[in-house]
């Protein structure tokens, strides 16, 4: 891996660590789930894994809401699903080109992003309620709105800002990403 691309790496790292410090006073809406994503969309699921779990490595530590090792490590094995589904969905969109489809992509990309979201506050609200001690269904059922937030807030900027992104990473890196080809 050559510098642009380490650089690149540590990057979206510090920016996903950055903008969730930034956005410290509205819960749930976050853009780091997005910037994981895309790290694993263009760089592969090891990557992408690692920018979410070092992501989590420093912003778990010193969390404005508190530590807590059990919900940080289930956060950080979360936040990793991002990077290697992103990975995955990048290695397989391989030749879809990005001439005349924005739209359809960025409903599947809006698409991917509530499910893996949904996936995430599922597990996070189960770590979370068997570490307190409370019934997981009461866990979920009052976590709703704020799970609401972010899996609407993810299926927003994952629709809106994917193919941008990927791009303007695919600019900075030089030649092709894993993923999209830029035909139009």
């Amino acid at each position: 891996m050559n510098t642009t691309k380490v650089a690149t790496i540590i990057s979206l790292v510090a920016l996903s660590v950055a903008t969730n410090y930034v956005l410290v006073g509205v819960p749930n809406l976050k853009v780091m789930d997005f910037i994981v994503f895309i790290g694993g969309f263009c760089f592969g699921p090891i990557v992408g894994a690692s920018v979410g779990i070092l992501t989590w490595m420093v912003y778990g530590v010193v969390n404005p809401y508190g530590f807590v090792p059990q919900v940080w490590l289930a956060t950080m094995f979360s936040e990793s699903l991002y990077g290697v589904f992103g990975g995955l969905l990048g290695k397989s969109l391989v030749s879809f080109s990005l001439k005349d489809q924005r739209f359809r992509l960025g409903v599947f990309f809006g698409s991917f992003g509530f499910i893996l979201t949904l996936i995430y506050d599922l597990i996070t609200n189960v770590v979370y309620a068997v570490t307190f001690g409370i019934p997981i269904l009461v866990s979920i059922v009052l976590g709703v709105p704020f799970t609401a937030l972010h899996e609407l807030s993810n299926v927003a900027i994952f629709s809106v800002g994917s193919i941008p992104l990927i791009r303007a990473i695919r600019k900075v890196v030089g030649g092709s990403t894993i993923g999209l080809v830029s035909t139009g």
